[in-house]
């Protein structure tokens, strides 16, 4: 069809018809909110780097949350900062661990929250990398029973879903024979399949207290030029029983979300991480965007590119907006 028989703008004229041929729909059901939870009572802690963002004690992590669910978004993640750390991140699995309260408490409170909790251990290791260190190595194997004991401690606080996001080579595997071995057959599996080895996480590891204190995490998380070698993981995800394939980060990866969804026919997530959100609010507040239209933008573009749920600190703002 070629102008002038063909005028696309006809369907451009207002809103009402924009909206009626619009191709993409944002909802509050696509949102899941990351939260931080710490020790402490009344605790709320500002994260500089990640404004509106907080390190919260679990009572404020409950009120978070119960306003984030009368919004409408379904579900949260969970990060825990310990009150201690050491080599082995004994507290990413411990019975009365961080994460393990805060699960508790909200499935106690909100027990239609869809809890969703983060299985890694550089929030909880002294050295900050994601699993068992021998000398100055990052050890797959001995990592994937130390996991599994997380995800499991997890389950078995209520967790209604976990979400290993460390990228050890088998992790999904280990952690689904355990889950399955325990009666948590019922608890799907969020793997961090296509995971970078991004810039963008930085204002998080301020957040989550998480920062290699040696090295980086290149020998684990993938190289940002690879595209093809996302399509191996996510299907070895799916080989070793996920049920949700993540990328991150999202809007830099925009064609790998595209690649992974072409490949993949598993509900697909991504997350839109503190870097992103970040500069958008850093150059909200200097003038030299809008803040609103680019965070919706954004979050149309990672739906766009096929994502059916996204991890993004923007959450509680856009739900605002979604539902006015």
């Amino acid at each position: 069809m070629l102008f002038p028989d063909y005028r696309p703008r006809r369907m451009r004229q207002n809103e009402a018809l924009r909206r009626m041929v619009r191709e993409t729909i944002l909802s509050t059901n696509d949102l899941i909110l990351p939260l931080f939870a710490i020790d402490g009572k009344g605790v709320k802690n500002p994260i500089d780097a990640m404004p509106g963002n907080y390190q919260l004690s679990i009572d404020n992590l409950v009120k978070v949350a119960r306003q984030a669910f009368e919004m409408g978004i379904p579900a949260v993640i969970l990060f825990g900062i310990p009150a201690k750390k050491d080599p082995l991140g004994t507290q990413a699995y411990a019975k009365d661990g961080i994460v393990q309260r805060a699960v508790k408490a909200l499935k106690d409170k909100l027990p239609d929250l869809i809890v969703i909790t983060d299985v890694c251990l550089c929030e909880y290791t002294d050295h900050g990398h994601c699993g068992f260190v021998d000398g100055n190595t990052v050890d797959n194997d001995a990592t994937l029973d130390l996991l599994a004991k997380a995800a499991l401690s997890h389950a078995k606080a209520g967790a209604d879903m976990v979400a290993p996001s460390d990228m050890m080579d088998g992790r999904v595997a280990e952690i689904r024979g355990v889950l399955d071995e325990n009666d948590f057959a019922n608890v799907p599996i969020m793997a961090y399949s296509a995971k970078y080895c991004s810039a963008y996480y930085g204002p998080f590891r301020e957040a989550a207290q998480s920062a290699p204190k040696f090295g980086d995490r290149r020998t684990y998380q993938m190289d940002p030029a690879n595209a093809r070698e996302a399509i191996r993981e996510a299907s070895m995800d799916v080989e070793e029983g996920a049920d949700i394939i993540m990328v991150k980060p999202a809007l830099p990866y925009l064609d790998i979300i595209c690649r992974i969804r072409d490949e993949v026919d598993l509900p697909l997530a991504a997350y839109n991480v503190s870097g992103e959100f970040s500069m958008i609010k850093a150059a909200d507040k200097l003038g030299w965007i809008d803040g609103q239209k680019v965070m919706m933008e954004t979050l149309t573009a990672i739906k766009r590119a096929g994502a059916d749920m996204i991890l993004t600190y923007f959450a509680m703002e856009a739900a605002e907006l979604i539902n006015a």
